[in-house]
């Protein structure tokens, strides 16, 4: 098919790259300067629209940057993402699409804002909502092995244009995923409460461990595993390791921007308050850790990795950035290593190390079985005290604290 991208940005990109693999005709168009080899960059929405079978518009809904999640966010107001962006995109597009074209919007937003504030700017074309469930650093991968298609349409029945945008999926997909139909109200909410629910798991696991740190006599792993495998009622595995606490782009805005709605629909109650909360203080208990250790030893402090996630240099919502911000509240000085965010660090004496990247655990969901080396951006020098919160390293020259198992012998 002939397929038109609007916002071919850090996400939309890679997508726009799988669906041109796959053989179809793609091209895109970003009010940024990006090169493609698999895709036509054209200079124009009019350009990027013209005679196209399907339009994806994949730009952003930004929040405030004070609310992404490097830093405390629970004292802040609530408040809704910016939709301006989305709006000036679906005018521009709609001025020249007609009823033969399909525009599909995958950009997160909240429930109620299509029906509300968007639709009523697509009524040259046909529209669907259709939101992604993508993540740095595999959006390639996620982009054709999706759990889910979340596929919105005004009423949320199974229309020619919801078939039609399966027909299509259904020839770039790998994994066969399952196809959710509904209105736009209801894929806008599973597409912000699936992330959501991740921050939730994450904020569970890591209470474990704050548990396990007070209590002692506990290795966090054995509690979670016996969680993640409890699949008949309450559990599956994926995001039940404790360790470093939740970030990105989407996960803490989509938790704020949910406590904004809660506020709006006077609900009485906002768990996303506590989970955000939560996140912080696990942040700060983290942070008094590596703290305790340098005042013992007089060491210097260093977080291994700034991004929000390793193989990425994205630090939107990064947690070793909240971390690294409570050190610094307790008046010590933090030195990120991490080579994707040009923080390329020789340590040349005994420090204090948190091991804040895991792509083991990370991607562990993308990796061949056995495959669990982490790699290391910087060499460990003899004597240092390294914070692991994987529970993954090892040294014989240096002192590991596996943060979360406070087990004996």
């Amino acid at each position: 098919m002939k397929v038109g991208f609007i916002g071919i940005g850090k996400l939309g990109l890679p997508c726009a790259e799988a669906i041109a693999q796959k053989g179809h005709e793609v091209e895109g168009y970003d009010v940024a300067k990006v090169t493609s080899d698999d895709i036509t960059v054209v200079d124009t929405v009019k350009d990027v629209v013209a005679n196209k079978d399907i339009v994806f518009v994949a730009v952003p809904t930004p929040h405030d940057p004070a609310y992404d999640g490097r830093s405390p966010t629970a004292h802040l107001s609530p408040k809704d993402f910016s939709y301006d962006i989305v709006k000036k995109v679906l005018t521009q597009a709609n001025e020249h699409m007609n009823k033969d074209q399909l525009l599909v919007l995958i950009s997160t937003v909240l429930p109620g804002t299509v029906r509300s504030q968007l639709v009523e700017l697509t009524n040259n074309s046909r529209f669907i909502y259709n939101p992604y469930l993508i993540a740095m650093g595999s959006v390639a991968w996620d982009m054709v092995n999706p759990e889910m298609v979340m596929i919105g349409t005004e009423d949320g029945t199974e229309t020619g244009d919801a078939k039609e945008l399966v027909d299509f999926y259904k020839t770039i997909m790998e994994n066969n995923p399952r196809y959710v139909i509904g209105t736009w109200d209801e894929c806008e909410c599973i597409k912000v409460f699936y992330n959501t629910f991740i921050s939730t798991k994450i904020g569970l696991v890591n209470m474990i461990q704050d548990v396990a740190q007070r209590q002692g006599n506990i290795n966090v792993d054995v509690v979670t595993k016996a969680l993640a495998d409890s699949t008949m009622r309450i559990m599956g595995p994926q995001y039940m390791t404790a360790g470093m606490g939740d970030g990105g782009g989407c996960h803490p805005r989509d938790n704020i921007a949910l406590r904004y709605m809660a506020q709006e629909l006077n609900l009485g109650y906002d768990i996303f308050d506590a989970i955000m909360n939560a996140r912080e203080i696990q942040a700060k208990n983290v942070a008094l850790e590596l703290v305790k250790y340098a005042e013992e030893t007089n060491m210097p402090i260093f977080i291994h990795g700034k991004a929000y996630k390793p193989g990425v240099e994205y630090c939107d919502g990064s947690y070793s950035l909240l971390v690294g911000h409570y050190v610094e509240q307790q008046g010590h000085r933090v030195t990120y290593i991490d080579p994707l965010t040009d923080d390329d660090v020789e340590l040349g004496m005994p420090s204090i190390i948190l091991l804040a990247h895991s792509a083991s655990t990370t991607y562990k969901y993308m990796q061949e079985e056995g495959d669990s080396t982490d790699k290391l951006y910087c060499k460990i020098p003899s004597n240092s005290i390294v914070v692991d919160p994987w529970r993954n390293f090892s040294s014989d020259t240096s002192k590991v604290i596996h943060y979360g198992n406070t087990r004996h012998g």
